[in-house]
């Protein structure tokens, strides 16, 4: 059975942990691995992790089956002052792919969304990411492209997705 609960600070290695084990497998044949390193660096260090808890307001939740974190996502509420809910991140761990956990994710962030009136449910994709057919299966649209630039002449060229509530 699979179960959720709310991610506080102690769960942060774990979060990490799922991070390192997915994106190989995620972004392997998308982008380098000098890439996917420098932004596990970037996106998952433990100060990265905590200025997003405590400035921006994103919440994480861990989906679990028994004592084994499969996978957690990350959102914001009121995304950019708007009734819009961001998913910032959803990942899993490749063995836990095809459980349901993912889809479990998603729907408690939607009904947490309605909860806080948001109308719309939004995130970035990489344009080459299989995961692009489950979010258009479970109701989300592209809506834009979207190449953000990083360092190193690294970019993320992304579709923006929204799914409205």
């Amino acid at each position: 059975m699979l179960l959720l609960a709310e991610a506080t600070i102690q769960d942060f290695k774990i979060i990490q942990e799922i991070a390192y084990k997915s994106w190989p497998n995620t972004y392997g044949s998308i982008l380098s691995k000098e890439q996917i390193n420098y932004m596990l660096d970037l996106f998952y260090s433990e100060q990265t992790l905590l200025q997003n808890l405590n400035q921006k307001g994103h919440r994480f939740i861990l989906v679990r089956e028994g004592t084994v974190c499969l996978g957690f996502a990350s959102y914001e509420h009121n995304y950019q002052n708007d009734k819009c809910t961001r998913l910032h991140k959803i990942y899993l761990l490749p063995e836990a792919q095809g459980k349901g956990a993912g889809k479990l994710l998603i729907n408690a962030i939607e009904n947490l969304a309605k909860e806080n009136h948001s109308v719309v449910v939004s995130l970035n994709v990489n344009k080459f990411n299989k995961a692009i057919t489950f979010y258009k299966k479970i109701g989300f649209e592209v809506i834009f492209e979207e190449d953000i630039e990083l360092d190193h002449g690294y970019k993320m060229e992304d579709y923006r997705m929204e799914k409205k509530l």
